[in-house]
């Protein structure tokens, strides 16, 4: 079986910006800079063993956006809870469409429903909402009245 502390110094050796903390033996949560989530995204999956992505979410903190993507893999059951920051008045970040197929629903919600950019993304049209739908209903200061 795969040792989760070894595929989490695997990914700190490549890259240096990026934090692991070993949750305990299937979880790890890595934070990535924005500008680095391709490639890190690469990494996992061609030489870390990680074969799928399970989810991707946003969350809309005080000061920061984020997006939270699930990778594991089924051989070893060990996922890697990615987060990556993002500002507030620019919530861009790089699809990660051409790495994980599977993402493409899920940035769309993203998007949706945050208000973030995912660059490259193929399709970012509307999924959930009516196209005139104005706003993003998960955004904290999203006025519903």
């Amino acid at each position: 079986m795969t040792d989760i502390n070894s595929l989490a110094e695997s990914l700190k050796k490549k890259f240096a910006d990026v934090q692991v903390e070993v949750k305990d033996g299937r979880r790890a949560v890595a934070e990535v800079p924005s500008e680095q989530i391709l490639d890190v995204m690469y990494f996992m999956r061609d030489s870390m063993g990680r074969d799928y992505l399970a989810s991707l979410s946003g969350a809309d903190y005080d000061d920061r956006i984020e997006v939270i993507y699930l990778v594991g893999s089924y051989s070893d059951g060990i996922i890697f809870i990615t987060k990556t920051k993002l500002p507030k008045g620019n919530p861009a970040v790089n699809s990660v469409v051409e790495v994980w197929p599977t993402a493409s629903f899920h940035e769309r919600e993203a998007a949706e429903m945050f208000g973030i950019i995912f660059e490259g993304h193929p399709n970012l049209e509307h999924l959930l909402l009516p196209e005139d739908f104005e706003g993003h209903p998960l955004r904290k200061d999203y006025k519903w009245w």
